[in-house]
């Protein structure tokens, strides 16, 4: 094998490994990022009190809770608050 052939072989296979990467880190920023998309139902308890929130992402579910000073919060992903079967 030249010297040329070597390097060509080496560039490849060099390129293959950062497609590898490039690849499996977009997979985490698209995964990452559809979730961040999706809205539902965002609980706080504080006081003793549960409230809920709808149509919030997971990130806006978070900031809220953590500017309300939430004593506990979950978020449910794509559902609509539950009003636990009382009044309708």
């Amino acid at each position: 094998m030249t010297g040329g052939g070597r390097a060509r072989g080496i560039a490849s296979l060099a390129l293959g490994g950062l497609l590898t990467l490039g690849l499996a880190g977009a997979n985490g920023t698209f995964a990452q990022r559809a979730r961040s998309e999706f809205t539902g139902s965002c609980y706080c308890r504080a006081g003793g009190e549960l409230r809920c929130a709808s149509d919030r992402t997971e990130d806006q579910c978070e900031r809220q809770c953590a500017e309300e000073l939430c004593d506990d919060w979950f978020w449910l992903e794509r559902r609509p608050c539950w009003n636990w079967g009382y009044g309708g």
